[in-house]
Order: structure tokens, then sequence, then C-alpha cells
């Protein structure tokens, strides 16, 4: 190598040093903000069974950091082995987790807080080469994703709590409302789906292949609440014919009857937003709900869920190249002007929003605001191999689980591309999840 070769690889593994830094650093002020906004009973207390205390993911977020860069990258030995298995996700289901034992809320910060400066130290050290796992950071990477899906979980959490709001964050810039086509057709053909580059996608990403997809047309923006109260109006919810048989016997045991967090006051829906009882935002897309309801509202439009793999290709695929970005706009990391992300702001964005991130094609707003549901099962991609534990992505395979796609306002960029894959019962609606819809070329 030469002298210049050894300056520009010096250079870079600088560069990526620094980007691993900022990305640990943004998680932790993000997981300080969601465990120091309320008082230590909020902290322990479980807000819903189907979510942890607070604490337990403050621990929780330190034990992995420990287990993944400690031990296995750094070769340590373990801090506080005694509650490996308290901090498991696979060993004790959520609704369990306030009985057990757990690191009283100053204790976890203190576990928390020495992890991450022996972990920092560790990262001033590192040549990034030698496996899989230290290869472009991939360990560093994966922990600063991991800690920013608990920090959104947290969130879903703090919107689950009952009492005053515990955090603020500015409204979104007024905006005129959208005035753009309704729907844009996507052209068939193959593209590539998935990713073998990028350095720090998870197992589900992997890998790239080639994907045939017909033609279709998609919705320029995600279903929005003023299009959603109309089902509503049209008896959405009262009429069978809409609902898929699994999806009518849940509706009825349920009694459900409009988004989580909604509720009826004469002639205005109200909802329920992080302690803030408002009018539900006609702009705004549709949030909270599950996919039954986005599968019934489709139906009822006289439409249906994008396929996976037509979302994917809608976000990814510039038909003047041929190529799949990584993100709707091109391969820049995201920015304020591309998308709402970050915790940024505590909703959606008005639908439209965000032109500098839209497809080639016209499509918006398929990075940030909600999580879209499809209508696709979780499947592994051909070649599909875990990596680097089985439990990420493996033991959800099967018809069980609906994937989501595109990220919400409470996921950070680091969480978040055009092959990012998320997934759940299609019973949840605790999530940040709303959606788009589509129709075949021939529909």
């Amino acid at each position: 190598m030469t002298a210049q070769e050894s300056g520009t690889a010096a250079a870079g593994t600088e560069t990526l040093r620094e980007r691993l830094l900022a990305s640990l650093v943004t998680a932790r002020a993000r997981t300080t903000l969601l465990t120091s906004c309320v008082e230590e009973p909020d902290l322990t207390a479980q807000h819903s069974p189907l979510m942890s205390p607070l604490v337990w993911d403050l621990a929780h977020i330190g034990n992995q950091e420990e287990l993944w860069l400690l031990r296995n990258v750094g070769g340590r030995e373990p801090m506080r082995p005694e509650i490996d298995g308290l901090y498991d996700a696979f060993e004790h289901p959520r609704s369990e987790r306030p009985s057990l034992p757990l690191l009283p809320p100053e204790e976890a910060r203190r576990y928390a807080a020495e992890v991450r400066g022996r972990a920092l130290d560790l990262l001033e050290g590192a040549d990034f080469e030698g496996t899989r796992l230290t290869e472009a950071g991939f360990a560093f990477g994966m922990i600063a994703q991991h800690e920013q899906q608990h920090d959104e979980t947290m969130l879903i959490t703090h919107q689950l709590r009952t009492g005053p709001t515990a955090l603020t964050a500015p409204g979104h810039r007024p905006a005129p409302p959208y005035a753009g086509p309704a729907e844009v057709l996507v052209p068939g053909g193959p593209f590539t789906m998935g990713t073998s580059t990028e350095p720090w996608a998870l197992d589900n990403e992997r890998p790239a292949h080639v994907r045939e997809v017909a033609p279709f047309w998609i919705d320029t923006v995600p279903v929005s609440n003023a299009a959603y109260q109309a089902f509503i109006a049209d008896g959405g919810y009262d009429t069978e014919r809409w609902w898929t048989p699994e999806g009518w016997a849940h509706l009825r045991r349920n009694s459900l009857t409009a988004p989580l967090y909604w509720h009826r006051e004469g002639d205005q829906w109200l909802r329920r937003r992080f302690g803030v009882t408002e009018v539900v935002p006609p702009e705004e897309p549709v949030l909270h709900v599950c996919w039954y309801e986005a599968d019934a509202y489709a139906r009822w439009a006289g439409r249906r869920l994008p396929t996976e793999a037509e979302w994917e290709k809608a976000a990814r695929h510039d038909p003047a190249t041929g190529r799949s970005s990584r993100y709707p706009w091109g391969d820049a990391e995201p920015g304020p002007d591309h998308a709402n992300l970050g915790q940024r702001h505590l909703s959606p964005a008005p639908v439209g929003s965000y032109p500098a991130g839209e497809s080639p094609l016209g499509v918006r707003q398929l990075i940030g605001d909600v999580w879209e549901w499809t209508s696709s099962d979780l499947a592994p991609y051909p070649g599909f191999a875990a990596f680097p534990y089985r439990e990420y992505s493996k033991v959800f395979f099967g018809p069980e689980y609906k994937v989501l796609r595109g990220g919400s306002f409470a996921v950070d960029a680091v969480a978040c591309r055009g092959t990012f894959r998320n997934w759940d019962y299609p019973i949840r609606r605790q999530i940040f999840s709303g959606f788009r819809t589509a129709r075949s070329e021939t529909a």
C-alpha cells in the first residue's frame, strides 16, 4: 500500500469512527431524555402488558451493549453476569418483567453509563477489521440501531401511560395542502430488492436479489385521517364484507370502532397524544391502526395494501437508471428536509410534506412519519443467513407476522433505510403504524 493509499484508508477509518460515535451519542441522549422526563414510579410501573417497564428497557440497552461490544468484540469478562437472564428478551415475556428483580432506576443508569464508557474506549482503538462482527463497525452500528429501536419502544410506552405530558417537541412548519396526483404508476419489471452492500444492514435485509414486480399503482401519500374518517362514517367498522374473517372476529371481540386513542365527542373526533387531548388533524396520516384495519380500509376503497416488494420498488427503484438507491431521494443520508425522523416532532407531518424526500416517481413520505403496513408475511430472502444471532429475525419468519416498512416519526435515521424491515402481529395498534394503498394496473 502506498503512503497515499494508507492515508486515505486511515481517513476513512476515522470518518467511520466519528459516524459510529455520533450514532451512539445520539441514541444515548434520546434514551436519557425518555428515562429522565418522568419520576421513578413511572419508570418502574408497567403502563401496559404489551410493553416493558421503562427501567427494563434502560438496563436491557446496557446489557446488550455489554454483550456484543465488550464481550464479543472486546473479549472482556462479564460485568454483571447475574443479570443476563433478567434482560434476555426471549427468556421473560413483557407481561412478566415487572415481577423480576430488576435493577432500580439509579443502578440501571450507572450500569448503562459504565458500559458505555468502556464501549467508547473500545471504539477509540477499533480498527474495524478481522471478522464480520467488526468489519465496517457492524457491531457498533447494530448497537446504535438496537438502542434507537428501544427508544421508539419507550416512546410507545410514553404514549400509553396516563397522566400529564412529559414530552414536548416543536410542531410542523405550516405548509399548503397537498395538491398533487393521488397515485402514481410504478412500471413493471425486475428490480434489486434488499442489500449486500449496506454496512450496518441487518440479516433480514440481506442479500440483495432480483425481484420481478408487475406494474401497479400506489398512493402518492399515506392515507390521511380525513380519508379514514370517511371510511368510519360509511360504516366501515359495521360492514363485515370489508374485513377478513380473522379481522372481523378481532373487531367484534375487542369492540373496535376507530383507531387507537380516538374517541368521539359530538361531531368531532378527538385523540390523546402524549397526555394531550386534541382534535384529530384531518391532514395527518392516520396513525395507530392495526393491519386488519388497514386491510379493511383498502378493500372499502376498492384497492389493496401493497406487497413488501411493491413498497420497496416504489421507494428505491429509479426507472431512469434501473438501479435501487438507499433511500427514495437517492443515496445521501437523511436530512431534516428529507423526512420526519428521530422524534424531532411528536406526530406525523401532514400528507404531502417533505417534497425533497420523494422518490423518482414522485411518491412522498415513504421514509418517516408512519410505519406502513404491507400485505406480506415476514419471510427470509433467498440466501438468507442469520447473523449475528438467530433471534433477531429467524424466529419470527412465518404467517403470524406482517411486514411494515418506512419508519415513523419515532425512528432515528440509523435504524431506517429503504431496505429496513419491521414486523408485528396484525392486531397491533400501539405502534406508530399507518399505511398507503395500491392497485394492480389492470384493476
